[in-house]
């Protein structure tokens, strides 16, 4: 576990069980555009199949930012769902979290981060990160392919199973 305090008091831990699963599905789900309408089962299963960063509050100990990092923990890593509590803005909490995320991953031999933002480059430049050169990159994005999450699953039992690769109804 990896924990960092600001001179200000306030806390980063890698700790799970100090996470605010239901505050961080309400901050994705309600505010993060990237992650609009995300359901429960989704963030928690995304949460636990990565490095969850938490930023806590000095005082009352609520947590106030998040991070996430998809990595084998040896060569390569990639940070998502950084969210900064709206009330907390404007404090470096954003800067200090994703300096924090890329000095963890270097001591366990992480040295390549990948991230994707529309609106915040400006606060990872400020930690060393640089426009990825675009014609190395590939993507395969099937989002618009995929069945519905859990919580549909549930309200239309009475529909035939759909094949997850192809969406048909077998």
């Amino acid at each position: 576990m990896f924990t960092l305090s600001r001179a200000d008091g306030y806390l980063l831990s890698t700790d799970p069980q100090r996470l605010d699963l239901p505050r961080v599905h309400a901050w994705l789900s309600t505010d993060a555009y990237w992650a609009l309408g995300r359901d429960r089962a989704t963030v928690e299963n995304a949460f636990a199949g990565s490095i969850a960063y938490g930023v806590y509050r000095p005082g009352d100990g609520q947590q106030v930012a998040v991070a996430r990092v998809v990595t084998d923990r040896a060569t390569f890593a990639w940070l998502c769902d950084v969210y900064v509590d709206r009330a907390e803005r404007g404090n470096g909490l954003g800067t200090w979290l994703a300096a924090a995320v890329r000095d963890h991953l270097a001591t366990l031999g992480v040295h390549r981060i990948l991230l994707a933002t529309l609106d915040a480059h400006g606060v990872y430049a400020k930690v060393g990160f640089a426009p990825a050169a675009a014609d190395r990159f590939m993507e395969l994005d099937r989002r618009d392919q995929a069945p519905p999450g859990p919580e549909l699953d549930r309200r239309d039992q009475g529909t035939r199973p759909v094949t997850p690769v192809t969406g048909k109804e077998h």
